[in-house]
């Protein structure tokens, strides 16, 4: 049987074969027999108090009934609850953090379209879960609940200054203020559309805002981070100094200069880092990016006398390798940035507002922060219909990544690897030009095809 959670939570079609209002319900009856026990949880019962649980969730309609099973759940079992609403996945971490609440649960699906949903699973602090964690939930699925009765039963109350908590955390986390940029923010008519706008004007910005009417259908349907266009020609229209695009949940940050040309994850890695750096605020000189970060990414940190600590594909793996080693920084090209002094997870509004705060800083456009970077041409492939179980020890596979890497030399770079969800290889090649890398990643999903074809 596949393992129910995958790289991030438990996903899927909203009250389709998996995701279900009585899977909702049962994840939450387990997550509070693992998650809802240790000293302090224990310490509030022996004060005849109930362990806490914070849930949230995005906008998406499917998000109603799935938030109101897990709370269920977890009343059932004897946590107190409370429902903080409509707010960001990144928010949902810091309530959990600032309350010391025992574990909390965010229902959202990302950047997925809206008929998706899913359920992410943070631990005291505002952590996300690791894999054993996760394991243990899923095992006491089917294992006899949690059932207490009468005054022992949780209770389910409204969580009424969340949103408020969460913008004056991100302000208070501002190292400089905003006055005098103008941004355009895209809210991928998901969880960041009443958190936002708001933050950023405190901050000082002048703020435009698209993507901020969710209706519970349109969330990231033609806005955000997955669908930058409408961002770009929203910053050339307003003549804005930068553009800054969420996703649903609002954990991810892409950026727009003025110009219209997109900034990536890696690139707002690069430019955070050598802030950080120049601050003295850079944990042992180290940025913590996953494989599928580019090329560029490393020799300009190389060039800076940074080192780059890389972890497989995941923000989770991120942030584990940040809270192992003490690390400041850390994220994907996605746009999940983790600035471990202030966030336990990828913060979109966080790492927008801080990259704002280095322009006003310095005093120099995106334009010219993103510079510091040469953005490697990459090129990914996925490659669909395939048996994913036959890919590890694939000796014809390998000899064609050899070779390639052997053509390649010093100005590429080769990753092929499983996806977690899907029955897929990805293969993503970088080169010095973008002919090369399609070419490359051509011939290397062929190979795969042929090897692995179902």
């Amino acid at each position: 049987m596949a393992r129910l959670f995958g790289t991030d939570g438990v996903r899927g079609l909203a009250n389709g074969d998996i995701l279900t209002a009585d899977l909702a319900l049962g994840v939450a009856q387990a997550a509070a027999i693992v998650l809802g026990t240790g000293r302090e949880a224990d310490a509030r019962r022996a004060a005849g108090k109930r362990p806490v649980a914070v849930v949230a969730r995005d906008p998406r309609i499917s998000g109603e009934f799935l938030v109101s099973a897990v709370a269920a759940g977890l009343a059932s079992s004897g946590v107190d609850v409370l429902d903080a609403g409509v707010i960001p996945t990144p928010a949902t971490a810091f309530l959990i953090s600032d309350i010391n609440a025992d574990f909390g649960v965010m229902i959202s699906a990302s950047h997925n379209p809206a008929p998706d949903n899913g359920i992410k699973i943070f631990a005291r602090g505002g952590t996300k879960l690791p894999d054993v964690v996760e394991d243990r939930i899923e095992a006491a699925l089917g294992r006899p609940k949690w059932t207490p009765t009468g005054g022992d039963v949780g209770r389910i109350r409204r969580f009424a200054d969340g949103e408020d908590r969460y913008i004056v955390h991100l302000i208070e986390a501002l190292p400089h203020r905003l006055d005098g940029l103008h941004v355009v923010l895209d809210c991928a008519n998901g969880a960041a559309a009443g958190t936002s706008p708001e933050a950023f004007a405190l901050a000082g910005a002048k703020v435009t805002v698209i993507g901020a009417d969710p209706d519970g259908l349109n969330i990231n349907d033609g806005v955000g981070s997955t669908h930058i266009d409408n961002l770009k020609r929203a910053v050339l229209e307003h003549g804005a100094d930068v553009g800054i695009a969420h996703d649903g949940d609002a954990d991810r940050c892409l950026a727009v200069d003025a110009n219209g040309v997109e900034v990536t994850g890696d690139q707002i890695m690069a430019i955070l880092a050598l802030s950080l750096k120049d601050r003295g605020k850079l944990a042992k000189d180290t940025l913590v990016a996953t494989v599928m970060s580019n090329l560029g990414l490393h020799r300009a940190m190389q060039a800076h006398g940074i080192n780059v600590v890389t972890t497989a594909v995941g923000d989770r793996y991120v942030l584990e390798k940040i809270n192992e080693e003490g690390y400041s920084i850390g994220g994907e090209q996605s746009g999940h940035v983790i600035l471990s002094e202030h966030a336990t997870t990828g913060d979109g509004a966080l790492t927008g507002l801080t990259l704002l705060a280095e322009m006003a800083r310095t005093g120099k456009s995106l334009a010219e922060l993103a510079s510091v970077m040469t953005v490697f041409p990459q090129e990914l492939i996925n490659v669909r219909g395939v048996d994913r179980g036959r890919f590890a020890g694939n000796q014809a596979i390998a000899d064609a990544v050899a070779a390639v890497e052997a053509e390649l030399g010093e100005t590429g770079r080769v990753l092929l690897r499983p996806s977690g969800t899907e029955p897929m290889i990805r293969v993503m090649v970088e080169a010095a030009d973008d002919e090369a890398a399609k070419s490359y990643a051509q011939r290397l999903a062929e190979v795969v095809r042929a090897e692995l074809a179902e």
